[in-house]
């Protein structure tokens, strides 16, 4: 309960700032309406409609609540009316990419701190290739892929892998070399080979770091794919929602796509944690 105390005391700060700010946002348009109808109104009607509009310019989360109930039970998971379709076809391009960045991250990493020139020639590409923003290459990696006969899934993960990559290269060099000097040395004088310094040192203290930017490299593959679903005209995924409901002006259902992508993101950060857990206890040596 004690730990609980301080999320649950930020979860309610938040609640009362969105619902006073959906009073602040909805009400021009409530009193316009009213204004215009002669309607007697009074403070409690006035935060009852700010609390309620079927078009509200910032929905509350009761109504967020309300909509994922109606959309989740309401339908077949196989219909696109479904939110959940749209979680599973996201989370799907996510896991893909994810996976894919995971493994060109650690190859390169492993690459630079093993092999030199790696780092001078290498390393200021990789920066490099984060300072263009994924609005701009999305839809020409979109189009060339396409063009190439690649469609569905793996141009949401090549997009979500070009995200992910680059954490877990940044923190997997940083583990890689956090290693003891002391005890590389002391496997050198064994004369112990380069695979057993890697798999014996390097990787047990590297571990930390790698979880963490995989924690990180997790949440960015979702946002890619999401982004990755905008340009395409894509008909199913949370990016699609979010751009359908913005072209009808359905705020509530645009901010339940939201919500929805923030708990993906949640699940998939804590199943890295989970894996953390897993590996990092196993790999301690016993007491």
């Amino acid at each position: 309960m004690t730990r609980a105390l301080p999320v649950l005391t930020v979860a309610l700060a938040i609640l009362v700032l969105w619902y006073a700010g959906a009073i602040l946002l909805n009400a021009p348009q409530v009193l316009d309406l009213w204004d215009r109808s002669g309607t007697q109104w009074s403070t409690i009607d006035l935060i009852r409609a700010c609390w309620n509009m079927e078009r509200a310019v910032l929905p509350t989360p009761h109504q967020i609540v309300a909509d994922l109930i109606r959309t989740i039970f309401g339908y077949a998971l196989d219909n696109p009316r479904n939110i959940l379709f749209h979680v599973g076809v996201t989370a799907g391009g996510t896991l893909v990419g994810f996976v894919l960045g995971t493994v060109v991250g650690t190859l390169l990493a492993v690459g630079i701190v093993h092999i030199r020139t790696l780092e001078s020639s290498l390393m200021p590409w990789v920066i490099a290739s984060q300072t263009v923003p994924i609005l701009a290459i999305a839809p020409m990696i979109i189009v060339i892929l396409g063009n190439m006969g690649f469609t569905g899934v793996f141009p949401k993960a090549i997009i979500s892998a070009y995200l992910s990559f680059f954490p877990i290269t940044i923190g997997l060099v940083k583990g890689l070399r956090s290693a003891d000097p002391l005890a590389l040395d002391l496997m050198r004088t064994y004369s112990a080979t380069p695979a057993q310094v890697f798999w014996r040192l390097r990787m047990p203290s590297a571990l930390p770091f790698l979880f963490a930017s995989l924690k990180v490299a997790v949440a960015i593959s979702l946002v890619g794919a999401i982004v990755a679903e905008l340009p395409t005209g894509s008909v199913a995924g949370i990016g699609a929602r979010l751009l359908t409901t913005s072209y009808y002006g359905q705020m509530v259902q645009m901010w339940s796509a939201l919500v929805v992508a923030a708990l993906l993101s949640l699940v998939l950060v804590w199943g890295v944690g989970a894996a953390q857990r897993i590996v990092i206890g196993q790999s301690r040596p016993p007491a």
